[in-house]
């Protein structure tokens, strides 16, 4: 059904996996696209009532965009990518069910913002979180600039922000609400399996 995208329905949770690991899952527009398609079914299909969302392979839950298409983009195509984004996330942190972020390895830029937008956070204890987009002169573009104020401070996003700083699982839970647990990444897929709520 997506191209780019798994599914699984199991118990009434929606187990959905970013599978792009040979680009460590980055989002492209096509992942955006199946993303907002994947989201709506969770909002409309009544046999759904919560949902995950991770990563293919252990290395990355979502490294960021995918630089390789967006390169050639226009100013007025860039805009309107991030308004998809925006939009996507949105309905993401909006959803009336719960979805959950399981982050397995990198969480960076457009995958961080990803994780933030999830009502929750679940993370291997080889996560790493990270906002890099200033390395090439943009800030986050999906809402990340808010929503990382809002689960780590003011000051410790505009730091993540501004030094594109990568930080551990640690430290990234240590920001109040910012996760909600740790577990070791043998141990990531049967938490996945056990870790959808009950509506």
């Amino acid at each position: 059904m997506y191209q780019t995208l798994l599914t699984k329905l199991e118990d009434n949770i929606l187990t959905i996996t970013i599978n792009r690991p040979d680009k460590l899952n980055a989002i492209n527009n096509m992942v955006m696209t199946e993303l907002g398609q994947v989201v709506d079914e969770v909002y409309s299909n009544h046999d759904i009532r919560s949902a995950i969302i991770t990563g293919s392979g252990p290395k990355a839950f979502v490294a960021g965009a995918d630089i390789a298409e967006f390169n050639g983009l226009s100013k007025d195509e860039g805009m309107a990518l991030a308004k998809k984004g925006q939009d996507v996330f949105f309905k993401i942190e909006n959803a009336p069910k719960p979805i959950i972020a399981a982050v397995n390895g990198f969480a960076l830029g457009g995958g961080c913002e990803l994780a933030m937008s999830c009502h929750f956070r679940i993370a291997s204890d080889n996560a790493k979180f990270g906002q890099p987009e200033v390395n090439l002169g943009l800030i986050p573009g999906y809402g990340g600039t808010q929503r990382l104020t809002q689960l780590v401070g003011k000051g410790r996003a505009m730091e993540l922000i501004m030094t594109a700083a990568l930080i551990a699982v640690m430290l990234f839970a240590s920001a109040s609400g910012a996760l909600v647990f740790i577990v070791f990444r043998m141990e990531m897929a049967v938490f996945i399996s056990s870790a959808g709520v009950e509506t």
